[in-house]
């Protein structure tokens, strides 16, 4: 088994099962993948969703092949896109949905689902298997920890862990999870980047008491990191970045304005100011950008962008204090209503991805220095 490497590669990326940019060719998507690998990046990462199959099935398309010793495969799992039903924009149903099944099947159907994955990706087993967007039950359930826990005694992964969103939050529900099954969780997947330091680097100190490793996606910042997002984009109809707040490209850029300087300094892209910031932060110790072909012939292309990533040096060349000045420049907190427990819920039903808060959250809340009202 291969641990994750600095540099990972998601098949979110490439416009073709998340709609950020141009929605890249079958040949140029399995070519990407490859092109990361050539220039260095070896970690790769998908999700039985993402296209009901399709990612792990292109994934697995351009690494035939490729000595499967020479990168570590992180697969995620836990929607269930086999007997649930999906809800429109809403997707598919937990697979701990009460409707679907009883905790004492959640082992069997995790051991399927993985399976099925591994079938996808033309490969025996995972790296790392993360539990992907789970809802209050996948968070705080021991038989679900223990259903992952089993894919590990059954050789199907060398690790286990979690991976929360799509949507920013869950802090108080990872911090829960990261004390109650430490042992069932090698890593964790999170959101962070210079302009997004909260709510993600409050759940650093939980994941560093326990001993669980961070992986950090959105690292780019919705493409700001790349450096060719600029105040005016223009964004094509249906791209998820139009759904974020007006001005938010207009705010971000002049944040990364303030940081440019830094990363100069070092000799640094912006996105390697990002990708260096996220890992001076313990415990991350890997990053996963989007990779964005934005729309227009002049667009940069997506495939340098890739190289520029896989360029990143290995030592973290950022000091204590540009660190703490970047994070005072980026600082978003209270920005945004987050996801998963909350106060804000109290008296509601629980819904896939927001909650109501529990007084065992409540007391992890005031462990930690995190707010319910978040």
């Amino acid at each position: 088994m291969m641990d994750l490497t600095r540099t990972a590669y998601g098949t979110w990326s490439g416009g073709r099962f998340m709609h950020f940019g141009e929605q890249l060719s079958e040949d140029r998507f399995l070519g990407l993948i490859q092109h990361a690998y050539e220039s260095g990046v070896r970690t790769f990462v998908t999700a039985d969703v993402y296209g009901v199959g399709k990612a792990d099935e292109m994934l697995g398309k351009a690494l035939e092949g490729v000595d499967r010793d020479s990168y570590c495969l992180v697969g995620t799992i836990g929607h269930d896109i086999y007997k649930g039903q999906r809800a429109g924009a809403k997707g598919y149903p937990r697979f701990t949905d009460p409707t679907l099944r009883g905790e004492a099947e959640y082992a069997d159907y995790l051991k399927m689902a993985a399976e099925k994955s591994l079938e996808r990706c033309r490969t025996d087993h995972f790296d790392l298997v993360m539990l992907h967007n789970p809802d209050s039950i996948g968070y705080s359930n021991p038989k679900v920890w223990e259903g992952m826990t089993a894919l590990k005694d059954a050789g199907l992964t060398g690790m286990t862990g979690v991976a929360p969103g799509p949507a920013n939050g869950f802090t108080m529900d990872l911090a829960y999870c990261f004390e109650h099954f430490h042992e069932a969780l090698d890593w964790a997947m999170i959101i962070l980047n210079p302009n997004e330091p909260w709510p993600g680097r409050y759940v650093l100190p939980p994941a560093n008491e326990y001993g669980v490793k961070i992986l950090t996606r959105v690292v780019d910042y919705g493409g700001l990191f790349h450096d060719d997002v600029k105040p005016g984009h223009h964004f094509r109809e249906g791209d998820h970045r139009t759904y974020r707040p007006a001005g938010w490209v207009e705010h971000g850029c002049e944040k990364v304005e303030k940081m440019r300087p830094i990363a100069e300094k070092h000799g640094l892209t912006l996105l390697q100011l990002a990708c260096q910031w996220n890992l001076c932060q313990p415990p991350v110790e890997s990053v996963a950008p989007t990779f964005i072909q934005e729309a227009g012939e002049d667009a940069r292309p997506v495939e340098e962008k890739v190289m520029e990533f896989a360029r990143l040096p290995e030592e973290n060349l950022l000091s204590h204090e540009e660190v703490e000045t970047i994070l005072q420049i980026g600082n978003n907190e209270g920005c945004m209503a987050l996801k998963g427990a909350s106060v804000r819920h109290e008296g509601e039903d629980p819904r896939p991805d927001e909650w109501p808060m529990r007084p065992e959250l409540a007391q992890i809340a005031t462990r930690w220095g995190l707010n319910p009202s978040w």
